[in-house]
């Protein structure tokens, strides 16, 4: 498996490339070709174009959560097939896998919107949706992991904003967050868009779907912005457990995090441009 990173809130030195605060990464396993999350804008696109990544060629879209900084590039991406259509370009549909309540309005006070622009209907147009609590296997060794359990009392119990279900307004604890995670030879490979499930319980979510206990890397957001000394104390004793050959995390990990984070593992530098490969 190859993982490029098309965005991040940073870019890596001497590549030109545009970052903002959000994620996108383009993923080729074994012949099948996922775009996660969709950044913001259409800067993930610019990069991909600079990159020669073909986002007309998709196999799956996949979406961690509903917030505005991973889901509300699905415009432009939408646009580029009209416009294959009218240029009569060759192109596919790709399947989209998420959570149900990825869709469901999002709002925080003072902001106003920060969930998806579209509802699964009006998507339902440009992809085959396929909205799951359970995990989804993309390939034999890619896993969409579901709906997460909240199992550790350090993490996963902050909400942000307010998420509207059949009608009802209540506090939003992102309970759609998903991941990815990937069978290599060597351990586990997790994914992460924000991790607002928290970063733990999803490795373990991974591990247990995966049936396999080693962990040769995390990739994405950590959601350790700010985070408490209880949570970040907790999740570097997490880390330093399980030992995973190396973490790349970025998106939503302060530097107080990553630098915690270095103490018990490999912390590794992320940026637009970054492609990693797994066995």
């Amino acid at each position: 498996m190859q993982l490029t990173v098309l965005m991040d809130n940073n870019t890596l030195i001497d590549r030109y490339f545009l970052g903002e605060p959000g994620l996108s990464f383009f993923i080729e396993e074994n012949g099948t070709r996922l775009l996660f999350d969709t950044g913001y804008s259409d800067a993930y696109m610019i990069n991909a174009h600079k990159m020669q990544v073909n986002l007309l060629n998709l196999d799956y879209l996949i979406l961690s959560h509903g917030h505005l900084d991973h889901t509300w590039g699905i415009e432009p991406l939408i646009k580029s097939y009209t416009e294959a259509n009218i240029e009569n370009i060759d192109h596919k549909k790709p399947i989209l896998v998420t959570h149900p309540l990825t869709f469901a309005p999002k709002t925080f006070a003072g902001v106003g919107d920060i969930g998806m622009l579209y509802s699964s209907k009006d998507l339902s147009r440009h992809f085959q949706i396929q909205s799951s609590t359970d995990p989804i296997w993309l390939t034999d060794k890619l896993v969409y992991l579901g709906q997460i359990e909240r199992t550790n009392d350090f993490e996963g119990k902050i909400s942000i904003g307010k998420v509207s279900i059949n009608g009802h307004q209540e506090a939003d604890y992102l309970l759609e967050d998903s991941a990815l995670a990937y069978k290599s030879t060597q351990g586990i490979v997790v994914i992460t868009g924000c991790s607002h499930a928290g970063i733990c319980n999803i490795i373990e979510k991974a591990k247990q779907i995966c049936q396999d206990e080693r962990v040769l890397d995390v990739i994405g957001g950590f959601h350790l912005l700010d985070a408490s000394e209880q949570q970040l104390q907790k999740t570097v004793a997490y880390f330093a457990k399980i030992k995973p050959k190396q973490v790349h995390a970025c998106h939503c990990t302060d530097l107080k995090a990553k630098i915690a984070l270095a103490r018990a593992v490999n912390v590794k530098e992320v940026g637009v441009g970054l492609k990693v490969k797994y066995e």
